[in-house]
């Protein structure tokens, strides 16, 4: 069991003002699995993903990664965690503008000891299609572009588990569906994918979707093989 999740809660406290974000949710993703956390704008998915990227704490319950207790582990351990196991592609790319596409793919090695990083830049950015863009600066790159960057940043530690944060928000239907395919494709070679979106159309290219409303899990685990449906399956 890569993830579990147990009565989370998160609440964010301002004076006499608790917002309660997170109000209990219960969940487990194994190695290898492509998920979606679907839920509409507000509803505290991205908060979760915050959480189990080690971004964030939880205020009360269990998160488990790889059977460790996550809230007992010091900050070190977690930027340690968040370093070696983790990529992350958010919606807004978050590229450096007037930095080359192989500098900012890098950017995640530059302070490792890691041997050979130009070359692990290289290799990643030919997985997903760009290694004729290796030189342009990112503000040179169309939006599908900078989000296979941006892809291609999350694989260059070969992390456990990739968390992406509504991916296909800011791109037209074209650049969406390429990157929803890269995504499948990663997931196909054993990568875990956890998908964070509030689009239909995109959590069906997930095996399982979570859905969670006003911080709680709905229908916690919907299997889409369940019932004779698929996941879609893009080219």
């Amino acid at each position: 069991m890569l993830i579990e999740v147990e009565n989370l809660k998160k609440e964010y406290i301002n004076g006499k003002v608790i917002t309660k974000v997170l109000r209990g949710i219960s969940f487990k993703i194994d190695k290898g699995e492509f998920v979606s956390i679907m839920g509409p704008s507000g509803s505290g998915k991205s908060t979760l993903m915050h959480i189990l990227g080690f971004l964030d704490r939880l205020s009360s319950g269990i998160y488990r990664f790889k059977g460790k207790n996550v809230d007992s582990l010091d900050d070190d351990k977690l930027a340690e965690l968040r370093n070696k196991e983790v990529g992350f592609i958010f919606q807004a790319f978050n590229l450096l503008p007037r930095t080359t596409v192989l500098e900012n793919v890098i950017l995640p090695l530059v302070y490792s000891n890691e041997k050979k990083i130009e070359e692990k830049g290289r290799n990643v950015l030919a997985k997903v299609g760009l290694e004729h863009r290796i030189n342009h600066y990112s503000n040179q790159l169309s939006g599908g572009e900078k989000q296979r960057v941006a892809i291609a940043r999350a694989l260059v530690n070969n992390p456990d588990i990739i968390f992406a944060d509504e991916p296909t928000g800011n791109l037209d239907s074209k650049s969406g569906i390429q990157v929803m395919k890269i995504l499948q494709n990663l997931n196909n070679e054993g990568k875990t994918i956890v998908l964070v979106t509030h689009e239909t159309f995109t959590s069906e290219h997930a095996k399982r979707i979570i859905n969670i409303i006003d911080g709680k899990t709905i229908k916690n685990v919907q299997d889409m093989r369940g019932n004779g449906k698929e996941p879609p399956q893009v080219s």
